[in-house]
């Protein structure tokens, strides 16, 4: 074969020596990108994935790992369309819109932003209330309830939230128009935390895109994904979820790629250093 090719038998050794090579470095890498999408519960993408092999060490680029994603027909599933939630004709006093997506912030504490969701527990439903700082975003506080009163979804969640970071003075709280949040008992609140309260401008979904964009994560990668039987389980489910993924080992595009519980370590530790 050598001499019908014209090659010399160490040159044609060497090419089968670079051909198995190749095969199983494309195998290795093909098991670990399988082995990042799986720990991930099947929600990163290429970007993600790419992101988490270099930080192995991994030099590999994005078209590669999404060449290969799609050889090997990993896929993630798509997000459903979200909806408004929250009651908004009401004829409690609006505030004004303070953040104006402004989603930066140089320090925690400095500005949180809120919504409510709903999910299915066998035939009933349940509300879901979360508060994100936007400095790390970190889900602060969160709360399940039967009903969407203030009582168990925003000020629950809100007294959730002072309790393991207290908010700094002045600190910026922005949701969007609903009943929950332009109550008095939940503007109370508030000013007794001396906080100023920001509301989105009417049907403006843009303006609390951080936390209808949480929820819409959530949903795709939890809870779509769950047939919840009762709210034990439930709640089991999103507590994993919330406090043992997306706060602590979810790479977020925010952060740089860090999870907001590494970025809150890194803009503490920039404060102590300052």
């Amino acid at each position: 074969m050598c001499k019908v090719f014209r090659v010399s038998r160490s040159g044609y050794y060497r090419w089968l020596q670079h051909r198995h090579n190749y095969s199983q470095t494309q195998d290795d890498l093909d098991q670990q990108i399988q082995t990042i999408f799986d720990q991930s519960n099947q929600t990163y993408g290429s970007p993600r994935i790419t992101q988490a092999l270099n930080e192995k060490g991994v030099d590999v680029s994005e078209s590669t790992v999404a060449r290969r994603m799609h050889a090997r027909k990993i896929r993630v599933k798509k997000a459903k369309r979200y909806l408004v939630n929250t009651e908004s004709k009401h004829d409690k006093a609006i505030a004004p819109n303070l953040l104006d997506r402004n989603f930066s912030a140089s320090a925690p504490g400095l500005k949180w932003v809120s919504d409510i969701t709903y999910f299915r527990v066998d035939r009933k439903w349940y509300y879901l209330t979360a508060i994100i700082d936007l400095a790390d975003r970190y889900v602060v506080g969160w709360t399940i309830s039967e009903r969407m009163s203030a009582e168990l979804t925003t000020q629950e969640a809100f007294k959730r939230a002072v309790a393991i970071r207290p908010p700094q003075k002045q600190m910026l709280f922005h949701s969007d128009r609903g009943v929950q949040y332009a109550c008095d008992d939940f503007i109370d609140l508030l000013e007794d935390y001396q906080c100023l309260q920001s509301m989105s401008r009417k049907a403006n979904c843009w303006d609390n895109a951080v936390a209808e964009s949480f929820f819409k994560t959530i949903k795709t990668e939890c809870l779509n994904r769950h047939q919840f039987h009762n709210i034990n389980q439930a709640y089991s489910i999103i507590f994993r979820y919330i406090e043992g993924w997306y706060n602590t080992r979810r790479i977020h595009s925010a952060n740089g790629g860090m999870p907001p519980a590494k970025k809150y370590q890194e803009l503490t530790q920039l404060k102590s250093a300052a």
